[in-house]
């Protein structure tokens, strides 16, 4: 199927590493041309490092490699203007969008009862403001011109079900369907579908490091034994998906054979949110 995507833009947020990544060098293979945003740096009651301006290079490196064009950006997704200007700027170079995968997020972790201020208020402001600034953004380029387009938010499993030690992160995912839902009945006169998608643990730096390993028996535990301890909570035998598998998901949503699909709620949650 090669070629899905020819003649396209994709904006991606969150594109220096991981999901983000892999969205922009997939889409980049199947012909389309990238907006790739990034904050590229660390994020304040976050306890694993951010990405960094040489990792959104990477990316540049990775997608010109593939001989298409890539406008990326140094954008704090809470940053509402600086987003406007980096797909206008975007859209300028490449002369229009097409999909936007509101991929960028952070993932912390406290009971309710000891969360400070700080913690809860970031992962909102990131988590789901950020989210709708990123299709504010994107949306009058799509309506203006004329032939529709897809907006995917990345949400979570934890966007349909409850998590201990995550309520912050629960409810922002959680307003992630809400906001596709509205979004979907607001735009589809214009032919511009919006849904979301939904991750068990995928292996990236945001589940691969010491703070989200010491939720399993310590920051010292291994891969492999974090591998075993993660397993029981998918009902498929797997401790967590690929991120080709997220962008598998989000290729179809907004290619053409997902073509009628909008206010979607899609798991790609090895059965996660079943058990």
């Amino acid at each position: 199927m090669a070629g899905r995507f020819e003649g396209k833009v994709l904006f991606v947020t969150g594109a220096a590493r991981g999901q983000g990544r892999n969205h922009a060098i997939r889409f980049a293979q199947e012909g389309a041309d990238v907006i790739a945003v990034d904050v590229a740096h660390d994020v304040e009651t976050v306890g694993y490092p951010g990405a960094t301006r040489a990792d959104l290079d990477e990316t540049v490196r990775l997608v010109e490699a593939l001989d298409r064009r890539i406008v990326a950006s140094v954008v704090d997704i809470r940053d509402r203007a600086g987003l406007l200007t980096a797909v206008d700027e975007g859209v300028a170079q490449l002369g229009r969008v097409d999909v936007v995968s509101s991929n960028a997020g952070i993932a912390t972790f406290a009971p309710a009862a000891e969360m400070s201020e700080e913690m809860w208020r970031t992962m909102i402001d990131v988590n789901l403001t950020g989210q709708f600034f990123t299709a504010q953004a994107a949306i009058p380029h799509l309506i203006r011109q004329g032939d529709g387009g897809s907006i995917v938010f990345t949400s979570s499993t934890a966007g349909l079900k409850g998590m201990a030690n995550l309520p912050h992160y629960s409810a922002a995912k959680h307003g992630l369907v809400g906001l596709a839902r509205s979004l979907a009945n607001e735009l589809a006169p214009h032919r511009i579908r919006v849904n979301t998608v939904h991750p068990t643990n995928v292996d990236t730096v945001m589940i691969q490091n010491t703070e989200t390993r010491a939720l399993f028996g310590g920051p010292d535990v291994s891969r492999e034994e974090f591998a075993e301890a993660a397993t029981p909570m998918n009902m498929l035998p797997i401790p967590w998906v690929d991120v080709d598998d997220v962008t598998e998901a989000l290729m179809y949503l907004s290619s053409d054979a997902g073509r009628f699909l909008t206010g979607v709620s899609l798991p790609v949650d090895a059965g996660m949110s079943q058990k």
